[in-house]
């Protein structure tokens, strides 16, 4: 389980740490940074696919996505005594993104490449100064299990051993999490690399006319749910394949009483009927309304018969009429149990039933001179976090 999540320099994330639980739920005002929250993670899991340049050069590169403001907030700016105002950096620009697990704990450290010569025009991508990879939540020197500076990655070792260098030639634009496998000498490095690999996003599923969601499609055995939702019909087969519990059919039944869940397959092609109560016939996926399928995508991903170590839900409540955010939680409670959940939401009535139960985790975000803060985090409750230096 990820106990920690800790994020510097990114958006209006200057130093954020995250104490995580078993289910978190992270809520605030609009702006206050959930999406800033939910996009950091995606950007951990971008550095086990070798990605995280990619995606940051989409968002406008580095100059786009660092923290805005100056690199202190003096007190008397916060007490309004005078205005906020440049000053002269004293560190080098970086975004820094990093967690701590009960076993494992993992960083990576981004900036701008090294001065010309040579000339380039991929100023703006962003380098890797620094990774690595320790054992436990928090970082110590004694405790890190494999290093990484500008190009070289080692293993830590004793200070009267030499140390095992993995490679001196890694570009400064990977990260080593992606690019370097060694199970023999660097097991953590390949056990870290697969589970993040294996974290879930689900965002905004598409329930428009041209949804791949209301199109059959191509049905394979399909133990988890596309992020897109394009083989829903294949994935809620699955499930009823899969699980004995009858738990796809409780779960209609919580939501839509008196309904009936069916696959079509025509030709190879999976089509999704739903039969509710009172109708004469049953529904394609194409009739249905917008926030029944999006509770049916829901429904998919959370009952999943191959739960992931970690699984991110940003704003599940959208297009859901309130009347099925109830059965939502119930989803997402049951879900919990066999997986680490972290949902990004602000409505009241979702956040209210999830917190009903004991490993439920709120985490409430305001925003203080364009800075992301946890409500009622201080100096001495704020979890215990150490990030390598360059």
């Amino acid at each position: 389980m990820i106990r920690i999540l800790a994020v510097q320099g990114y958006r209006s994330l200057r130093d954020l740490l995250l104490p995580l639980g078993q289910l978190s739920v992270i809520t605030g005002a609009n702006g206050s940074g959930k999406s800033s929250v939910y996009r950091s993670l995606r950007l951990l899991a971008d550095a086990a696919l070798n990605s995280v340049v990619a995606s940051l050069a989409r968002e406008g590169g580095l100059p786009s996505t660092f923290w805005a403001g100056p690199e202190t907030i003096p007190r008397g700016v916060r007490q309004g005594l005078y205005g906020v105002e440049p000053v002269a950096r004293r560190k080098a620009a970086s975004l820094k993104l990093g967690f701590g697990g009960d076993t494992y704990g993992y960083s990576i450290d981004l900036g701008y490449p090294p001065p010309p010569p040579p000339e380039t025009m991929f100023a703006l991508d962003p380098r890797v100064k620094r990774e690595c990879i320790w054992h436990g939540p928090v970082y110590r020197k004694a405790s890190a299990l494999v290093d990484r500076r500008n190009n070289f990655v080692w293993l830590a070792t004793t200070r009267d051993e030499e140390p095992v260098i993995l490679t001196q030639h890694l570009s400064d634009t990977d990260s080593m999490l992606a690019s370097v496998a060694d199970p023999q000498r660097a097991p953590e490095m390949l056990a870290i690399r697969e589970a993040v690999r294996g974290w879930r996003f689900y965002d905004h599923f598409r329930t428009d006319s041209d949804s791949p969601a209301r199109t059959a499609q191509i049905g394979t055995f399909a133990p988890v749910l596309h992020d897109d939702g394009s083989n829903l019909a294949a994935a809620l087969q699955t499930i009823r394949e899969i699980r004995s519990d009858e738990a796809l059919t409780s779960t209609i039944e919580d939501a839509f009483p008196g309904s009936r869940l069916e696959v079509e397959a025509q030709h190879g092609r999976f089509e999704l009927q739903l039969l509710q109560k009172g109708l004469l016939r049953t529904l394609s996926a194409a009739e249905l309304s917008d926030g029944t399928l999006r509770y049916l995508l829901w429904a998919a991903a959370l009952l999943t018969p191959r739960p992931p170590e970690l699984m991110v839900l940003n704003e599940p409540e959208t297009s859901l009429h309130p009347d099925l955010l109830p059965a939502l939680a119930r989803l997402i409670l049951a879900a919990a149990r066999s997986t680490q959940i972290i949902v990004v939401s602000h409505a009241p009535l979702l956040i209210d039933e999830l917190m009903t139960a004991p490993l439920c985790t709120r985490l409430h975000l305001v925003k203080d001179f364009g800075e992301t803060n946890l409500e009622g985090a201080t100096a001495f409750s704020k979890p215990k976090w150490n990030w390598p230096l360059r």
